[in-house]
């Protein structure tokens, strides 16, 4: 899976939001028609970093000012003595202001403009410069059928500012949409082009600033901020005194039978995340695996809640959920942590049994939800998560008064108060058993040594998902295990 490099801004916007800055900078001083231009030299010069000998260009044009932007690209592709023509959907005459303008241009250039049909064929790199960001309900014809076509014919595309079909506020494909090889967004970055079923479309992701007044650009609010070395949150450097009861006791609760493994794991995880002590509460069938696998870890059968409360009264942070099952002894003991006062972690079936009503979720809780979690904790449905991220990442903060983890490509880090986080890392060889396991252990780690839970939660979703790409380039079949020393390494790089 392609990701954006760490040399992108930090900032993620709505669509609203970056025409709202769009005008700003007109207002300034700046001209429609002298962004558009920026805009077509941007692209050009990534379309020739890309495909440098293609020598062929054929433009997707529609009738807004993402067309603009193509008919410039289509002139400076043509002054530089490549083969070029422009396939219009809707009439070009019809085309008003900054887009008639480039339009014209592009003509006075010698681009050959003609309407686009089913037979028109598409030739050399396809710029698709046919909806833009202002798309909100499904592709109408004729773009349904051309945006088809153009998926169907396998050549090379280079989208303009964002996929045509994708929401820019959540990735939602509205219908159909472009697969674009290089997607080139301009001013500003929309959230839509991170998350969720996006990143399958975006290809390879690059950036261009049109030159914008930085001072403009810091001053434009913005919807959520991505996770990159640069805004990490760090742990604090060890004095040389330090202690392991200075670095949390991390408690983790599950383990029913047959689900020793996912406890087993988010116990290794909290213990190579750097946590001062560690113990696993579970069925007393699962102690002899657990010594023999991890002799630091303290392990305790339980059978009853009364039991847990007991031992976790020395733990500072409880991890509740890896392989606790929904029968009666895994919401016993969910009872039991629903009645403790310490910084939580809410992962798997706690988090089902959560959205049962069994329970109810105490506070300075980290939540970590797959998408169908999610959606039972929501009471919607999987796909109506994936539809809008963001928005359910938010709507789950705020309903349970939690940091939550909304994991997925993509993976978001709300808080009740607004904030929203982005993590853009990782790598299609997480996509197995036990790797939210790791995540879940390791948040517990990073509370227990000191971080709010916002900031845990953040640190250790871009850890996890760092260590899974440093392993995938071994293939397929990483096991969740595998991560926890490479987190370890990476804990050592960025918090030292």
């Amino acid at each position: 899976m392609p990701h954006s490099p760490d040399n992108l801004p930090l900032s993620l916007y709505s669509a609203a939001q970056v025409r709202a800055l769009d005008a700003r900078l007109i207002a300034a001083g700046t001209t429609g028609f002298e962004l558009m231009s920026r805009a077509a030299h941007g692209l050009w010069r990534a379309l020739r970093r890309r495909w440098p000998d293609a020598g062929v260009v054929t433009v997707l044009a529609g009738r807004g000012n993402n067309a603009g932007d193509g008919y410039l690209l289509a002139a400076l592709a043509q002054r530089a003595g490549w083969r070029v023509r422009v396939l219009a959907l809707g009439d070009p005459g019809q085309l008003q202001g900054d887009a008639a303008r480039a339009r014209d241009e592009a003509q006075g250039a010698g681009v050959t403009v003609q309407a686009w049909s089913e037979c028109a064929a598409l030739e050399g790199v396809v710029v698709d410069a046919l909806l833009g960001t202002g798309l909100r309900g499904a592709v109408r014809e004729p773009y349904a059928q051309a945006i088809r076509q153009l998926n169907a014919s396998g050549a090379p595309v280079l989208a303009v500012d964002i996929p045509s079909g994708l929401c820019a506020d959540s990735g939602q494909v509205l219908g159909v949409a472009v697969r674009a090889q290089l997607t080139v967004t301009l001013i500003g970055l929309k959230i839509g082009l991170f998350t969720g079923a996006a990143l399958d479309w975006v290809g390879e992701l690059a950036y261009d600033d049109l030159q914008a007044d930085p001072q403009l650009v810091a001053s434009q609010a913005w919807v959520a901020q991505r996770l990159a070395p640069g805004n990490l949150p760090c742990l604090p450097a060890r004095r040389r005194t330090v202690h392991k009861g200075q670095l949390g006791h991390v408690l983790v609760v599950g383990g029913e039978r047959g689900y020793a493994g996912a406890a087993l794991l988010a116990a290794q995880s909290a213990l190579r995340g750097g946590a001062g002590m560690v113990s696993l509460a579970s069925r007393g069938e699962h102690l002899a695996a657990a010594q023999a696998r991890l002799p630091e870890v303290m392990s305790a059968a339980v059978a009853s809640a009364n039991q847990l409360l007991a031992l976790g009264s020395a733990a500072s942070v409880w991890v509740v959920g890896p392989g606790l099952g929904q029968g009666a002894w895994g919401r016993s003991l969910l009872s039991a942590a629903a009645a403790a006062t310490v910084p939580q972690v809410w992962d798997a079936d706690a988090l089902n049994l959560l959205a049962a009503g069994a329970v109810g979720l105490p506070s300075g809780c980290v939540i970590t939800p797959h998408p169908g979690e999610a959606a039972r904790l929501l009471g919607v449905s999987t796909a109506e998560v994936q539809v809008d991220r963001p928005a359910a990442a938010m709507q789950l903060a705020r309903r349970y008064r939690a940091v939550c983890v909304l994991k997925g490509a993509g993976t978001l880090v709300a808080d009740p108060d607004g904030s929203l986080l982005l993590c853009d890392r990782g790598h299609p060889a997480m996509a197995g058993a036990g790797l939210g396991d790791v995540l879940a252990g390791l948040i517990g780690a990073l509370l227990g040594q000191g971080l709010a839970p916002l900031a845990a939660a953040s640190l250790a979703v871009w850890l996890h998902a760092r260590a899974g790409e440093m392993l995938a380039d071994k293939g397929c079949g990483l096991a969740a295990s595998d991560l926890c020393d490479a987190i370890r390494q990476l804990m050592q790089e960025q918090c030292a």
